[in-house]
């Protein structure tokens, strides 16, 4: 189909969702009524092929044309909704106040039932309905995470406002400063009718722009938790009431205080672009507070909206709501894995990049684990779905993140402390001003001592410290979440960056957690191939994940297996029985001890596989040592350069095992891990933890089992393998979803970056506030004969917090790896 071009490019949009679409970039696509349309994903596919008519056109709400949606060169998103438009002209309009043009269309969609709400800044506010932060004034937001919900309804409250109020407060600044610049409005208008005009002017930014910024700073005052909207109300207020009182009753000033024409100094443009500029800054934080949600937004859109249900009746499409544990689904190439289970039929290759951080397809087959939201790449396949609803990985990751997103970290109670004093310091700074001035200063001296107050209470604004560590907090655990590492809390984050040591379990942490059979060794007068048929045979019958290995090596060399006769377990020495006739017996050195074997030679080879971190087991048939096999836990791919990359860090790596010595200290020493704890039990795990931390350092554990739930819990920053069990992830305040360590050194680095930022935040908000507020009170007028004016302090005060945002958004560049 044709697509419209706009400024010289060609736009084809998915209808479904809006977004842009690269036509050659192999997304899927739909034939209908003689065209191609295409979609960013088979999701959007399917629900237009389910209902083509409710997806072609749309209709312009400004000027009522009909819109293609598909070629559509102007869109925009509106209270959870995409509207098209004819000209760009159109979207501006609607965009200005969409209000507007929606008329009685129904409300949006209300948040679930049971939804809480909290603040952005001070999360320990929960409240069972929308409203403001008692604290600091901030709209409180929903707790639960929704892909469905629309922009901020704050911000695009705030944006309205600044549409309607940055002109206003525009023309009463050109006015007051036109003979500034060499316009003399004074002279055209008239005396009065400038001033009067100032009035008009400032008065509905003041009066119905800012009212919900007085609305806070008086419930600042209420509720006795003064903030920087305390600082507002008062700085913008006395401006705006000094000018008032100018304006209606001059007669109350000092003749020495008024001009020529009988007329008091106003100051209507200070208050009214004090209030504009603090309002630039809110839409600001706002929007990067909600590109700090991107990560959220991102997962939870990974979920398709639908699945195709296998049934008796056939196969069909289905809400995602509707999937039960149990349901066989299939799962075509290019979708979405809707929920959580195990492939049941066929093969594939799936991305799991944006659960693990890993940018390689893992191949599927029959009993693997899929995870819901992961991108099923080629082939086709049926699964059984087994973890559905909040019970999904994706569900559990987007909890957390959102989680962890409204935690605070301990460095925030610095700031809450200084805020505390801070609000204070400057009213009565402020004051200290305004009496200086009126006392010391010269003519008009009240004039200046208003200036002045107004300034240091402008400037000194505690945004910027409020913002500090909120802002590199959301902005970190979101990168985290798209890197694979799942931050529970803000504190496990802080204190993550300063672990002197970390000690690893060794089975499924350093290791695959899977034994596999790396050693066949037969005595002579023995073939391999016939030995590992024999032992094979006799392990079918054992359910130890030793037996496992071995029978699934003999499967992978093509040994035949046979049925075993009267088999027997001997505890903590091996298994014995009859396979083809033959007696054959598989264990330790105690068994052919007790057997009357002498291994001989076999004795000495199976020393060395030992020292090489293997487990060597020997072999007799018929009473005769016939060789050797070797089973080992692999060390991952991923391992060594990991443990590498950890001591360049700093790191000093402790190993805590329940397995042998000597075969612990061989994988130590092949990886050069610092220190080894073998023969561990779960609790002296948890004693070594203790241990550590008595002698003064800042401890992480690292470990994916039941057994390592307490050594979690009891470590300064517990780390969890994804991959592992459930009470170990609930244990940790670090979790990562691939479940190997490259991930432990992506936290790291996320963690050191996060504090750096944090600390420069900090840095950034104290220096400016400390060198402000001399230099808005005046400090340099002696000197320089310079006062600052309330104008430039607010755009300083909206500076600095939007350095700190700035600052805190370079995190989502940070590289996690290498």
């Amino acid at each position: 189909m044709n697509a419209q071009s706009h400024a010289g490019a060609e736009i084809i949009r998915d209808p479904v969702c809006g977004m842009t679409v690269d036509p050659n970039a192999g997304k899927p696509t739909h034939e209908h009524a003689g065209h191609t349309y295409h979609f960013c994903a088979a999701r959007c596919r399917d629900r237009f092929a389910a209902e083509p008519d409710a997806y072609i056109e749309a209709k312009d709400p400004v000027c009522g044309m009909t819109v293609n949606r598909a070629t559509a060169a102007h869109m925009a998103k509106h209270a959870g909704e995409r509207f098209y438009f004819c000209s760009s002209r159109c979207q501006e309009k609607f965009e200005a106040a969409p209000d507007s043009y929606l008329g009685d269309r129904p409300a949006p969609e209300p948040m679930p039932a049971g939804t809480q709400y909290t603040c952005p800044m001070d999360p320990e506010i929960v409240r069972d309905e929308p409203g403001d932060c008692p604290i600091c004034g901030m709209a409180l937001e929903p707790m639960t995470p929704s892909a469905d919900a629309g922009p901020n309804p704050e911000l695009v409250d705030f944006r309205r406002r600044l549409w309607i109020g940055a002109p206003l407060a525009a023309g009463v600044f050109v006015l007051e400063m036109g003979s500034h610049i060499g316009i003399p409005f004074h002279d055209w208008l008239g005396p009065t009718l400038h001033v009067w005009l100032q009035f008009l002017l400032a008065t509905p930014v003041v009066v119905w722009l800012a009212q919900p910024f007085f609305k806070r700073g008086w419930s600042s005052i209420v509720n006795r938790s003064p903030n920087m909207w305390t600082l507002i109300a008062l700085g913008t207020g006395a401006a705006y009431l000094f000018s008032l009182v100018g304006l209606l009753a001059p007669g109350v000033f000092p003749p020495s205080m008024l001009d020529q024409h009988g007329q008091a100094p106003v100051y209507f443009e200070a208050a009214a672009v004090i209030l504009i500029l603090v309002l630039v800054g809110q839409v600001m934080e706002l929007s990067a507070r909600e590109r700090t949600g991107d990560a959220i937004r991102a997962l939870l859109n990974l979920a398709p909206k639908t699945a195709r249900r296998i049934t008796d009746q056939g196969e069909a499409d289905v809400p995602l709501e509707e999937v039960r544990a149990g349901d066989r689904l299939r799962v075509r190439p290019g979708e979405s894995v809707p929920v959580d289970g195990a492939v049941a039929e066929g093969r594939s290759s799936v991305d799991e990049s944006m659960i693990t951080g890993e940018p390689v397809p893992v191949e599927k087959t029959g009993g693997d684990t899929v995870t819901g939201g992961t991108l099923n790449k080629t082939g086709s396949f049926v699964m059984t779905a087994e973890n559905v609803g909040a019970d999904t990985v994706l569900s559990r990751i987007v909890d957390m993140v959102a989680k962890a997103q409204r935690s605070r970290a301990p460095i925030q109670a610095l700031a809450d402390r200084v805020a505390g004093y801070f609000v204070p310091a400057v009213v009565a700074a402020a004051l200290v001003a305004f009496a200086a001035w009126l006392v010391f200063g010269p003519s008009p001296a009240l004039s200046y001592a208003v200036v002045a107050a107004v300034s240091v209470l402008i400037i000194a604004c505690p945004c910027a410290l409020g913002l500090a560590t909120p802002m590199s907090i959301m902005v970190a655990t979101g990168r985290g979440a798209q890197a694979g590492v799942l931050i529970r809390d803000a504190e496990a984050l802080e204190r993550f960056a300063k672990v002197d040591v970390l000690i690893v379990d060794k089975t499924g942490t350093l290791t695959e957690g899977k034994p596999t059979l790396t050693d066949i060794i037969a005595s002579e007068g023995m073939d391999e191939t016939e030995l590992l048929s024999l032992v094979a045979s006799l392990e079918r019958g054992s359910e130890h994940p030793l037996a496992e290995a071995i029978v699934a090596g003999a499967e992978d060399r093509g040994a035949s297996l046979s049925e075993a006769m009267d088999f027997e377990a001997v505890t903590g020495k091996g298994v014995s029985g009859t396979v083809q006739g033959r007696r054959v017996a598989l264990g330790n050195r105690a068994m052919m001890s007790d057997l009357g074997i002498d291994p001989g030679g076999l004795a000495v080879t199976a020393e060395k596989l030992q020292g090489e971190g293997r487990t060597a087991m020997f072999v007799a048939v018929d009473g005769k040592a016939a060789g050797l096999v070797a089973v080992a836990d692999r060390v991952k791919e991923t391992t060594p350069a990991a443990i590498r990359a950890l001591h360049e860090a700093g790191l000093r790596i402790v190993m805590a095992t329940g397995d042998s010595r000597r075969t612990a200290e061989a994988v130590a020493r092949d990886l050069g891990i610092d220190e080894v704890r073998a023969d561990v039990s779960p609790e002296d795990k948890g004693a070594l933890v203790e241990e550590l931390r008595a002698q003064g350092l800042k401890v992480a554990m690292a470990g994916d089992g039941v057994n390592d739930a307490p050594a979690l819990a009891a470590a300064d920053v517990g780390i969890a393998m994804g991959t592992g069990a459930d009470v170990a992830v609930e244990s940790a305040g670090i979790t990562l979803v691939k479940g190997d360590l490259t991930g432990i050194v992506r936290a790291r680095t996320l963690a050191q970056a996060t504090m750096a930022n944090i600390r420069q935040n900090l840095f950034f908000a104290f220096v400016y506030n400390a060198a402000g507020v001399p230099i808005a009170a005046g400090v340099l007028y002696p000197m320089l004969g310079v006062l600052l004016s309330p104008i430039f302090a607010a755009a300083a005060m909206s500076l600095s917090s939007v350095s700190v945002i700035g600052n805190a958004l370079r995190l989502r560049a940070t590289k996690l790896d290498g």
